[in-house]
């Protein structure tokens, strides 16, 4: 057997959700850089669950479906208060109320095809509505039911907020969530198939790839990148500030990926809608130390800018708490998430691979007393 760590290089699987090919991103064949600028974030649900684009009806009777099961059980919002809110994690309390859900799903264990499709869809549906209320339950705030005359993106802000939002963060929050939607083979893609390959259900499957999502490897990257810009508080101090952690041999949040090595292709469009973001709220100083940032990393360490690095100064201009950024990645990501594990589904074997042994050889028994 021959041992890689991490799995890097491994070839796990086939799919035919997404690729990343030459440092190209796409979704079943689509360019990420065509769907980020064209794609309402439902049209990418749509092509990651069938492999295909929908037509007008399909996309329509797509919105209905989520607009119908957006609503949250009254047990789930009333757990919300029950949480430890000053010290809880939203990522956490996010890992907890997707596995309640399946408590009050009465198809949570029917494993047809059918049903784990409409399983899909209720989760999908309730991924924004359930950071949305926990968000405003930790401020002393009632939740904001949805609102089936606004699209998927808009309705996630309406939720959060309480006021209908504005054209422009409507736009830059779907472009986020398609740029966010799937990523191939990725930590928490994997762990949700590996739940489910035991034939494990489809919440289950979910809540697992959230507790992968949580790491600040994966999807808490954001939130770090948002920590370090506001810790350096102007562009004055981006010089001393990286090359200390530099000298000190320290990471640099939001720069790299295992997969791409000549860039992220998802992150150019997250730093054009940074700019425009921040000047609109008044706070280009993240932008200007986010680009001076990335002159810095990439002429040092060679190492570009992925798409955490500018969705934190996207997310922040939209008036998003800090440690809301990777919640909102599996609000996303859970269209990728649901897209695999239904693909598992359908071609399911168990993922069981090896460990190398590195312990100790042959061994025998001593008995305690001569120990």
């Amino acid at each position: 057997m021959t041992t890689t760590r991490g799995l890097e290089g491994v070839v796990a699987t086939t799919s035919s959700i997404s690729s990343i090919i030459d440092d190209t991103l796409t979704y079943v064949g689509y360019n990420i850089d065509d769907l980020a600028e064209n794609a309402s974030f439902e049209e990418v649900i749509y092509l990651l669950w069938h492999l295909k684009l929908p037509n007008k009806a399909e996309l329509a009777e797509l919105k209905q479906q989520l607009a119908d099961n957006m609503e949250l059980p009254q047990e789930v919002l009333a757990s919300f208060k029950t949480y430890p809110i000053q010290s809880v994690h939203p990522m956490a309390a996010l890992r907890t109320a997707v596995s309640s859900l399946g408590l009050y799903d009465e198809e949570a264990d029917v494993m047809e095809e059918a049903s784990n499709y409409r399983k899909a869809i209720r989760l999908q549906a309730k991924m924004p509505a359930l950071v949305a209320a926990f968000a405003r339950v930790r401020k002393g705030l009632e939740p904001v039911s949805p609102r089936k005359d606004l699209g998927f993106a808009a309705n996630f802000l309406y939720m959060l907020t309480g006021n209908e939002p504005e054209e422009i963060a409507i736009e830059a929050f779907n472009k986020a969530l398609v740029l966010h939607a799937d990523h191939e083979l990725n930590a928490s893609t994997f762990t949700a198939r590996v739940c489910v390959a035991t034939l494990s259900d489809v919440y289950s499957g979910v809540t697992a790839a959230i507790g992968a999502l949580k790491g600040p490897l994966h999807g808490g990257a954001n939130e770090q990148v948002m920590k370090m810009l506001t810790e350096i508080g102007s562009v004055d101090n981006v010089d001393s500030y990286i090359h200390g952690k530099l000298a000190n041999k320290e990471k640099i949040m939001g720069f790299g990926h295992r997969v791409y090595r000549q860039g992220d292709p998802r992150a150019k469009h997250l730093k054009a809608m940074s700019e425009k973001l921040t000047k609109l709220t008044g706070e280009p100083q993240y932008y200007e130390m986010s680009t001076k940032i990335e002159d810095i990393v990439t002429s040092e360490k060679h190492l570009p800018p992925n798409v955490d690095f500018y969705s934190a100064s996207v997310y922040h201009s939209l008036g998003i708490d800090h440690d809301l950024f990777t919640p909102i990645f599996a609000v996303s990501r859970v269209s990728g998430w649901l897209a695999h594990i239904l693909e598992q589904y359908s071609n399911n074997r168990l993922i069981r691979p090896r460990a190398e042994y590195t312990g100790p050889g042959m061994q025998t028994y001593v008995p305690i007393e001569n120990r």
